[in-house]
């Protein structure tokens, strides 16, 4: 029996096109081509455009990279510029 990989649906919630939003997206596109074999899907919600949306996950600062699958429920602040505390934030790799 094949054992189904993991598919990971992620937000990342910005607030325009700041150096930090950017940096964020570019990291994160680079992380999951890197790391997640395609399984994964990202949806980009920039707060400039829809604020309501920041109360749907709690939303207290952006950049923020929201894991909803799979289950539990993660967060990560910031640029996402160290790989490492990524991965494991997200449950790709394990703590060492």
């Amino acid at each position: 029996m094949e054992t189904e990989a993991k598919k990971w649906n992620l937000r990342l919630y910005v607030a325009g096109q700041t150096p930090k939003s950017v940096t964020a997206l570019a990291n994160l596109k680079r992380i999951c081509d890197e790391h997640m074999n395609g399984e994964y899907s990202v949806e980009v919600i920039d707060l400039m455009e829809n604020p309501q949306l920041a109360r749907r996950d709690q939303i207290v600062a952006i950049p923020t990279l929201v894991r909803e699958l799979p289950s539990p429920l993660k967060r990560i602040i910031g640029d996402l510029s160290n790989t490492e505390r990524v991965l494991v934030g997200l449950d790709v790799v394990s703590r060492a």
